[in-house]
């Protein structure tokens, strides 16, 4: 009898109509998209940038880990060292390919002084892909708009380290 009540007044319709009438009276949840963005995660991975120090100084010393790490060869260093200094290195050119990029992580995570970041910009869309060949100079102006907060020099970090009191003379040698 229960069974033959149900086919008669359809309790299935009538159940699935409720829970779209439930739906109908909530309030919408859109984002607007270009007025309003979404709060990203933490552990989101958007566009690479190179960083600096609060000084200005590139934090890039020209090693390749990051070339080498890259699984997808999207980034191409060119190291050279610095005048009169041969064991100091820095990067003289930089390049990413971002047409190419998966946003692994891995350059990041390889790099040794932490001079690559990972922004949370994600509106890259373009024309022309060309733009998407970025320099040295552009990855600078990303890490600078997306980390305005920067770490002290080296040398200021860690001032007992004889090695770096070279270019400090005000600063006593360390003893052992």
């Amino acid at each position: 009898m229960k069974e033959l009540l149900k086919s008669v007044t359809f309790s299935e319709i009538l159940i699935g109509l409720k829970e779209t009438l439930k739906h109908l009276f909530t309030p919408a949840v859109t984002v607007q998209y270009p007025y309003e963005k979404r709060e990203l995660p933490s552990g989101y991975r958007g566009m690479l940038s190179l960083l600096r120090y609060s000084d200005g100084a590139e934090k890039c010393v020209g090693c390749d880990l990051c070339e080498a790490a890259c699984p997808s060869r999207v980034i191409t260093v060119v190291s050279a060292e610095m005048q009169g200094e041969p064991t100091k290195r820095y990067a003289k050119e930089y390049y990413m390919d971002m047409t190419r990029c998966i946003f692994c992580g891995l350059c990041v995570t390889a790099c040794p002084v932490d001079a690559l970041g990972m922004t949370k910009e994600y509106e890259w869309a373009v024309y022309d892909k060309r733009s998407l060949l970025l320099n040295k100079e552009q990855l600078l102006d990303i890490g600078d708009r997306s980390f305005p907060e920067r770490d002290r020099p080296v040398q200021d970090q860690y001032h007992n380290v004889e090695t770096f009191n070279i270019g400090r003379p005000q600063l006593p040698p360390k003893h052992c």
